[in-house]
């Protein structure tokens, strides 16, 4: 795909890999829009973007915010050819001990969001007759079971993306559609996450114990799958650091 003046639409754009894509795909020439709640860390992302950076306060756990934001970027931008999906949130939360309003703050930011941004693209897509493309950012926890009680809502989320994902697809060829989606699934990579949820003093320990990648690593492989031609669909990838033992992770 050529991505020169191509609209795209990042989520959870502030920070962490959504940050990072807006700048690899600023340098791909691409208009870009931010969705996130801090507008202006999206905005202060780069120095010069040449009127191509817009930043949208989207607060990614309200449906209508969502579908708010699509029709702002169609009429003011233009219909978005690009559907990045990134934002997440992860929160210590059991079943059995955890607290409802956390099961829904995973449930609402890595699932619903994904499946109410994924209906808005696809809509505007289909009706401007675009070869588009959605990449939903998930995580390799989506294929192990780590026995960590307080980890599982967050799994679950990234379990039920995968599934949504793939159902997706089929119902994108079904109905003879040129629109593509991706799984990008990575391995550890250093971000502001784990600080947020466990201080820096535990994230910065964990980082230099194990193997990750960047969020600017992500982001270059975002780019890999958008280069490739219309008549491949990478379906789902998974990049992770070099040596990553997933398991050996559950000890933060």
């Amino acid at each position: 795909m050529d991505l020169k003046d191509k609209v795209a639409i990042v989520t959870g754009a502030s920070a962490g890999i959504g940050a990072a894509t807006v700048k690899a795909l600023l340098k791909q020439g691409m208009k870009v829009v931010g969705f996130a709640r801090r507008q202006e860390k999206i905005e202060n992302l780069v120095d010069n973007h040449n009127g191509k950076l817009f930043a949208r306060c989207v607060d990614l756990t309200k449906p209508q915010d969502i579908i708010d934001g699509f029709a702002w970027v169609t009429k003011n931008i233009g219909p978005v050819h690009i559907l990045i999906n990134n934002a997440g949130v992860s929160i210590a939360s059991s079943v059995l001990t955890g607290e409802l309003e956390a099961w829904q703050q995973i449930m609402d930011t890595n699932l619903m969001s994904y499946a109410i941004a994924s209906k808005e693209a696809v809509k505007i897509m289909k009706d401007n007759k675009m070869e588009g493309y959605i990449i939903n950012i998930n995580s390799v926890v989506g294929y192990y079971d780590l026995f960590i009680p307080g980890n599982v809502m967050y799994r679950s989320s990234k379990l039920a993306l995968r599934a949504m994902t793939e159902n997706i697809r089929v119902e994108l060829a079904r109905m003879n559609s040129k629109i593509r989606i991706s799984s990008i699934c990575p391995g550890l990579v250093k971000t502001e996450m784990m600080s947020v949820n466990y201080g820096e003093q535990a994230s910065e320990s964990f980082y230099s114990k194990y193997p990750h990648i960047t969020s600017e690593d992500v982001a270059d492989t975002i780019v890999y799958v958008l280069s490739t031609p219309q008549r491949v669909n990478i379906s789902e990838l998974i990049i992770r650091p070099t040596g990553e033992d997933v398991k050996q992770m559950a000890d933060i």
